[in-house]
C-alpha cells in the first residue's frame, strides 16, 4: 500500500484525476458497458479515498464521457454492425459500443458528490470522434484538462477510476506526453478485460507511469 509522500516527488504540487466513474460503466448502476468489480463497495471506495485526497489538500478533477446520441461509436448508428465490432473509419481503428453516457441521461452522471471536484472535464462531446483520454479525442482535439491543470500549477498526478484498460490508460499516457508525472492507483481502477489490463499496465510502466496498488 503506497502513502501519498511516496507517489509522488516532494515540492511537486499534486493533483487528481477519477475517470469515468458513470453510471454506464458500473455493475452498480447496471450500466450498458458495466465494468466487471464496479459495484457499489467500488464506487463507495473511490469516493471514500476520493473525500479523503481532498481533505489534504488535493484538487480534484474528473472526466465524464458525454455523448450525443449520434456518436461514432455507438454500433447502432452503423447500420449492420453489432456490439464490440471493429472497423476502420477514416484511417482510425474504432470499436463499436453499446450506446452509453448520453449527454442528459441519468447513467451519465457521475456517482461521485461532484463538490469533490475542482473541476469536471466533459469528453467525447463531438459526434465524429472517440474519446478515451481526459485531454483529446481521437481527431487530435484538446479537452481544457491540460490548461486547468497548468492555471493551477500541477505538476503531478494521481489517476484512477474506470477503464484501466482504456480511459484510464489513455488519460495517463496523455498525461505522461504533456509532461507530467503519473500514479495509478490500481486498486481504485477497474479493466474491461484481465488479458487487456495486463498489458496496459506494462505499457504505462514503460511510459514511467509509477503504478500502485493502494493508497493510504
Amino acid at each position: 500500500m503506497a502513502t501519498f509522500a511516496n507517489t509522488a516527488s516532494a515540492g511537486e504540487k499534486i493533483g487528481v484525476i477519477v475517470v469515468d466513474i458513470q453510471g454506464d460503466f458500473t455493475t452498480y448502476k447496471k450500466g450498458s458497458m458495466a465494468v466487471a468489480g464496479s459495484d457499489q463497495a467500488f464506487v463507495e471506495k473511490v469516493e471514500k479515498t476520493t473525500l479523503m485526497l481532498k481533505e489534504k489538500g488535493y484538487p480534484i478533477f474528473a472526466t465524464q464521457d458525454w455523448h450525443p446520441a449520434e456518436h461514432v461509436s455507438f454500433y447502432i448508428n452503423h447500420a449492420g454492425k453489432k456490439p464490440f465490432e471493429v472497423i476502420q473509419l477514416e484511417g482510425r481503428t474504432q470499436v463499436l459500443w453499446p450506446p452509453h453516457c448520453v449527454q442528459n441521461t441519468p447513467n451519465a452522471e457521475i456517482l461521485l458528490d461532484n463538490n469533490l471536484f475542482f473541476a469536471i472535464v466533459q469528453k467525447g462531446k463531438d459526434r465524429r470522434y472517440d474519446s478515451y483520454s481526459g485531454f483529446q479525442d481521437d481527431g487530435g482535439f484538446k479537452t481544457e484538462m491540460d490548461q486547468t491543470l497548468k492555471n493551477n500549477g500541477i505538476q503531478e498526478l494521481i489517476v484512477y477510476g474506470i477503464a484501466t484498460d482504456y480511459c484510464v490508460k489513455a488519460t495517463a499516457i496523455d498525461a505522461v506526453d504533456a509532461g507530467y508525472k503519473v500514479t495509478v492507483v490500481e486498486g481504485l481502477s477497474k479493466g474491461v478485460a484481465l488479458d487487456t489490463t495486463a498489458g496496459v499496465l506494462e505499457e504505462m510502466k514503460a511510459k514511467g507511469i509509477i503504478l500502485v496498488k493502494e493508497l493510504q
